[in-house]
């Protein structure tokens, strides 16, 4: 049990008092000294005990101290002068108990040569608060912890990158969300769980990269490929994209010169042909990085250190080498996009298909569905093609899409059809197809000649250009 005595006056101290008797902690034991707190005689919880006394007498102090060891003493008064006397006193009583001043009246010099003190000054205090009120400001916890920002709050605004995405989808590498707020209430949350507007992150981790996550969150859309990383990689291995290597910088140079301030990282592996490496390394520039590998051991590692020291965030690539070097797994991992180059170049698209799957899914991609459509300048349709016409339960997803177009000021058009989606996705032309990134893609094997599930064609039908966006498994 610590005993705790409050030296109290005036309209703060009120309230102070009125806080600790409602907020009680059971193993403190409070004594409340003034001259003007009889008001709260008979209204102060049992652990708050009310002595009515001159807190600025010496023998009636001495007198206090002597009767209950107090571990704390709290001075919370409205006059100086009173304070200052306060404070004599306990240093002729005892020097070494722990004080907490409020300082409320700008004054440098109380308190200062006083030995184990605490101050706290109103108007910094009041001001700090208020501070963090300002837009653009992440809130951060002063008295917690290592008390360097390690702790911060961060409010999502309606067209953040970060707006309906699943949490499992985040890579939250050096930070962690703990916690989310929403409507007044507290969710812990879990991957599937999604952020919405207007919620509140409480997310730990080291301040520099909180920072970091702070800026990101108050992104608006349009920043792609954030908030999985900011720049583009693209890996070119020439066991099976030399003869296209050029088409597929082309394609990556023309997205980046649709991107803000994104640079584009060319990764070279299994070169065999130095004229083309010498013709590749004419493209390099100020945002253009082409380097080659010429081992052909350890290359998932490098890929995969590439990815975390140039802050990837988009990683293009064809589907064989997608599918060499356990590359898809690793990606998977990282929760990096992942373009998939087609037969048709990214210049040639028009549309951005998504083809109808399960609501979290769709849920969980449609935020970055709508930031690349948006970047590309693309339309962006919303494909329902179901062979038993089960068209109802996809209610709420559309729903879900349509307050999108809403918020993103973007149209969409949806079409419902009672049809194999793989086969009408293979009737159209010059599309980008948008789908999740799941674990399991399948592209060998007879499951394709009996399933109409998107992930087992993904890798199949190589027509179309695709964007896999990393997917949240749930717990379950």
């Amino acid at each position: 049990m610590k005993n705790i005595l409050i030296l109290a006056d005036g309209h703060i101290a009120n309230y102070f008092i009125a806080w600790v008797s409602k907020n009680r902690v059971a193993q403190n034991q409070y004594y409340v000294t003034g001259n003007q707190m009889t008001q709260f005689s008979d209204k102060l919880g049992k652990n708050v005990t009310f002595i009515n006394a001159d807190p600025t007498s010496f023998s009636k102090l001495s007198r206090i101290m002597a009767e209950t060891k107090f571990s704390n003493i709290f001075i919370v008064m409205e006059e100086r002068e009173d304070a200052y006397y306060v404070l004599k006193n306990i240093s002729l009583i005892n020097t070494k108990i722990r004080v907490v001043l409020l300082n409320q009246w700008e004054d440098n010099e109380i308190g200062k040569d006083q030995e184990n003190i605490t101050i706290i000054h109103t108007a910094s205090l009041l001001s700090a608060h208020l501070y963090d009120q300002l837009p653009n400001v992440p809130l951060v916890a002063q008295n917690i912890g290592l008390r360097q920002g390690e702790i911060m709050e961060v409010h999502v605004p309606f067209g953040s990158s970060y707006a309906y995405r699943h949490i499992g989808s985040i890579l939250q590498r050096k930070w962690k969300i703990a916690a989310l707020y929403r409507d007044e209430k507290q969710i812990l949350p879990t991957n599937a769980t999604m952020i919405k507007p207007n919620d509140t992150l409480l997310i730990l981790g080291k301040p520099l990269v909180l920072d970091g996550v702070y800026r990101s969150i108050n992104k608006r859309i349009g920043l792609f490929p954030e908030p999985f990383g900011k720049d583009i990689y693209l890996l070119l291995d020439f066991r099976y994209d030399k003869e296209e290597a050029f088409r597929y910088l082309k394609e990556a140079l023309y997205l980046l010169e649709k991107l803000e301030e994104k640079s584009l990282f060319v990764r070279i592996i299994y070169p065999d042909d130095f004229h083309i490496l010498e013709r590749l390394k004419h493209y390099e520039s100020e945002n253009v990085t082409i380097c080659v590998h010429y081992q052909n051991e350890d290359v998932r590692q490098l890929i995969e250190y590439d990815i975390h020291k140039y802050n990837i965030g988009l990683v293009m690539n064809s589907i064989p080498a997608f599918e060499a070097e356990n590359l898809k797994g690793t990606l998977y991992e990282l929760k990096k996009l992942v373009y998939l180059f087609g037969t048709k170049t990214l210049m040639e698209i028009q549309t951005s298909v998504i083809l109808m799957d399960e609501k979290e899914k769709m849920e969980s991609i449609s935020s970055t569905a709508f930031d690349i459509t948006e970047t590309l300048g693309l339309a962006l349709m919303l494909a329902d093609f179901d062979p038993e016409g089960d068209f109802e339960h996809k209610a709420t997803t559309i729903e879900h899409y349509e307050t999108l177009t809403h918020i993103f000021n973007m149209e969409i058009t949806i079409e419902q059809k009672i049809a194999n989606p793989i086969r009408e996705l293979s009737k159209m032309d010059n599309i980008l197809q948008i789908a999740p990134f799941e674990e399991r893609l399948n592209s060998m094997g007879i499951r394709k000649f009996i399933s109409s599930k998107i992930q087992d064609f993904i890798l199949t039908i190589d027509k179309h250009s695709k964007l896999l966006i990393p997917f949240a498994i749930t717990d379950s």
